[in-house]
């Protein structure tokens, strides 16, 4: 089965792809949507075409509380619209600190300030993927 995994931000939506095996998440690309990711909806459709994609994943930013927030809020909106439209499973992860640890990962991997803006978002849905694929195989 092949997922595709997102990490909605305010003005961009990172994506990552899995194998297909399900087993291991690669960075795919970023959305831009200026506030307004429903306007990613034909391109999203497109992608899950071109790629079969047979599911996605979400990332749901909780606070580290374990609550949920205004961003978390919109995350489920987004979730509902996109169940409605692409006709397609969409599973939530949660995606606390995934941001902080793509941004690591990358620092780590010596990428200059101004390439990490470009690529932090794709970075951070692979890490949600790649977490949710792991915890389907236990």
């Amino acid at each position: 089965m092949r997922y595709l995994g997102l990490d909605l931000g305010t003005k961009t939506i990172g994506l990552a792809i899995s194998d297909k095996t399900g087993l291991i998440a690669t960075s795919y690309k970023v959305l831009h949507h200026d506030n307004k990711p429903e306007s990613c909806l034909d391109e999203l459709k497109s992608i899950i075409e071109d790629l079969k994609v047979e599911s996605l994943v979400l990332g749901l930013p909780k606070n580290m509380n374990n609550t949920l927030g205004e961003r978390a809020r919109e995350t489920i909106k987004f979730k509902k619209i996109l169940e409605e439209q692409l006709k397609i499973p969409v599973y939530l992860e949660d995606e606390r600190l995934t941001t902080k640890s793509a941004e690591s990962l990358l620092i780590k991997g010596d990428t200059s300030r101004k390439k990490r803006k470009k690529v932090i978002d794709k970075v951070a849905a692979t890490i949600i993927l790649q977490s949710f694929l792991d915890q389907r195989r236990k």
